[in-house]
């Protein structure tokens, strides 16, 4: 039996207005940064990890596409991408390999940039009472 209700894997992108794009879009650049990553890593521990990290953001593209409990994904997407934030610095310079700011490499600037505009979009999005 047909019905005219969408099914749950449907894209239902009408809602989503320039803000949230600009979140997908940096959501996007840290994903494909931790999965280039995290590909020359593999199979070490690190790599994984960084799989993980780049799965988990494209998996949390994939439920705001389907507005599949959106608040949700953005309340979850701040502390995920924080902490993201906080292990890349402590891995890279807390712990003495290498001096901050001078070597913070290509990939990571564009990765650390992404993830600072992604955090500020998802606070915004968080903060707005019933628009989508």
């Amino acid at each position: 039996m047909a019905t005219s209700e969408p099914g749950l894997l449907e894209l239902r992108t009408d809602s989503l207005r320039r803000l949230h794009w600009i979140g997908i879009l940096a959501a996007l650049v840290s994903a494909a940064v931790h999965l280039l990553l995290g590909g020359r890593m593999l199979p070490s521990g690190m790599g994984i990890s960084f799989v993980l990290a780049g799965m988990g953001f494209l998996g949390a593209i994939g439920l705001v596409l389907i507005d599949y409990r959106r608040r949700a994904v953005y309340a979850v997407g701040i502390p995920f991408t924080i902490v993201q934030v906080v292990l890349w610095y402590y891995v890279n310079f807390a712990a003495g390999s290498k001096s901050f700011p001078a070597d913070v490499g290509t990939l990571g600037a564009i990765d650390k940039a992404a993830q600072v505009v992604l955090i500020a979009v998802l606070v915004v999005l968080l903060r707005r009472r019933s628009r989508p």
